[in-house]
């Protein structure tokens, strides 16, 4: 069930995205308050959606839930917590979502420390960040 959650998480944040890309830049081209204003929800929205599936993510792994296969292809169960946590990153599909999460750490920044940005630049910012 935990698994189901991430991805659906992570689905959702693909939707957002997608959502976040076109929008902002409509919005900054047609001088649309609205449009531009939904960049910065979108991006922390995108945030917390991708924290979601990394927590999830690591709670399979320290779970040792090998209903998963990425979990049963690199964990083990006699593996020290400090391994099973790192092991979370520690390959091919977990270092994109760490990664993945740290670009969305700075684009949710972007509304809380943007604020004397143009509102033009910071949904340009936004929009081309997901």
């Amino acid at each position: 069930m935990i698994a189901e959650i991430g991805q659906i998480a992570l689905i959702l944040a693909l939707l957002i995205a997608v959502a976040q890309s076109v929008l902002p830049m409509w919005g900054a081209y047609r001088s649309d308050a609205r449009l531009m204003a939904f960049g910065d929800r979108a991006a922390v929205m995108q945030f917390a959606l991708i924290a979601i599936a990394f927590a999830a993510l690591t709670l399979v792994f320290v779970q040792s839930d090998f209903s998963v296969e990425l979990v049963a292809v690199n964990s083990h169960t006699d593996k020290p917590l400090l391994y099973k946590i790192s092991g979370v990153w520690g390959n091919h599909e977990g270092s994109m979502l760490l990664w993945v999460l740290i670009l969305s750490i700075y684009g949710a920044l972007v509304p809380k420390y943007g604020k004397s940005l143009p509102a033009g630049l910071k949904a340009r910012a936004l929009s081309v960040q997901p």
